[in-house]
């Protein structure tokens, strides 16, 4: 194991639950606000995976690891606002104000689709897509915290700069 397969393997994985974010969004699933949040953490893993196999050093692995848990701890709270653990955003959990709307705001069919971050639109296994989320990126931010401590490894057998 070296510390750039971790790095494939992490930013591969971030990669992967983008892609498949996406996949959802194509198959008629819109995400709501959160779901969106979860999105930046892994661009910014893919990214910093891109960057870190070219550089060096362990402050690379460390963001990716940042970015991953960062990404995996909006998807448990996601999942608590999902499941009424705790309270979200009121913009997008419907707890929010009707006042300034008329009627035919409200009865009206037009516009875009508020897509509300407490409604499970897709489980699998009893657990949502934010759920899904938070438990394979925290695996991500292990894959993550290993290619730093491997950065160390290589950084006491000679390498003098890091990054």
């Amino acid at each position: 194991m070296t510390r750039n397969l971790m790095i494939i393997l992490a930013s591969g994985g971030s990669l992967a639950l983008l892609g498949g974010a996406f996949f959802f969004q194509l198959l008629g699933y819109p995400p709501c606000a959160m779901c969106l949040w979860q999105r930046w953490p892994h661009a910014a893993a893919i990214l910093i995976g891109l960057l870190a196999l070219r550089f060096p050093g362990r402050l690379l692995p460390s963001l990716g690891a940042l970015a991953a848990g960062t990404t995996a701890g909006i998807g448990v709270y996601h999942t608590g606002v999902e499941r009424d653990w705790w309270e979200g955003p009121t913009s997008c959990t419907g707890t929010g104000s009707l006042e300034g709307l008329s009627g035919s705001d409200l009865l009206s069919v037009e516009g875009p689709r508020v897509v509300m971050c407490d409604q499970v639109s897709w489980e699998f296994l009893s657990l949502s897509m934010a759920s899904w989320n938070a438990l394979l990126s925290f695996d991500l931010m292990i894959g993550w915290l290993i290619a730093v401590v491997l950065s160390g490894a290589s950084t006491t057998k000679g390498t003098s700069r890091t990054l």
